[in-house]
């Protein structure tokens, strides 16, 4: 299906130093990747559960600590990983009242997140949490009826365009992107074959495409 083809969700990771300064850097990089990732819905409880992950290092582990960011999807989950090499401060979940000024950390990420843990390795730990996305699968789209009718219609397009020993699950995102200014350019020679003023309907669809936007928001 053109949806696996088009949004393959690669694991990254990043190394940085536990430093305030680089919070601010994470969640910028964090936003790229879910945004080009189609997660946009997920960018803010993400970029919080960084703060929190990476803060917590910086409290318990301490300032300058290398650690590393790694980002994957688990299932249809988006899960979070902070690397540090200290593997007895241990994360702990704890009841901090209103005006307590430490320990709410991990108390906000088990709010926000699905699930979350720690792994022990010989050299390492491994602060970890999920949060759902609402992809129907971890190559899926999020988007809603028009994202999946959109599909179909580039399947076609995009399959003819492949060679014909291929399949069309192997369609990639650039054949996708070349099926799609095919699907519009086809578009507008019909509404023009049609006697509709073809610059009034680009600028109808994009108002309603910005209307959308703004109601999923």
């Amino acid at each position: 299906m053109i949806q696996q083809a088009c949004m393959s969700r690669r694991p990254w990771d990043l190394a940085f130093t536990a430093e305030p300064e680089e919070v601010a850097a994470l969640r910028r990089v964090l936003r790229l990747h879910l945004g080009l990732w189609g997660l946009h819905e997920t960018i803010d409880s993400a970029q919080l559960c960084v703060s929190e992950l990476v803060s917590n290092v910086i409290a318990h582990v301490g300032l300058g600590t290398p650690t590393t960011l790694a980002v994957s999807m688990s299932g249809t989950h988006l899960r979070i990983e902070v690397h540090d090499p200290d593997a007895r401060a241990l994360p702990t979940l704890l009841e901090a009242g209103a005006d307590s000024e430490g320990g709410r950390g991990m108390a906000i990420v088990d709010a926000i997140c699905d699930r979350w843990g720690v792994q022990l390795h010989a050299d390492r730990k491994v602060t970890w949490c999920e949060l759902a996305t609402g992809l129907p699968s971890p190559n899926g789209h999020s988007g809603g009826s028009r994202v999946t009718r959109a599909e179909a219609m580039l399947g076609l397009y995009g399959a003819a365009q492949l060679p014909s020993t291929a399949s069309p699950s192997m369609l990639s995102a650039a054949v996708a992107e070349v099926a799609a200014i095919d699907v519009i350019a086809d578009l507008l020679h019909w509404l023009r074959a049609h006697g509709c003023d073809t610059d009034d309907a680009l600028d109808r669809a994009q108002l309603h495409f910005e209307a959308e936007l703004r109601e999923m928001q």
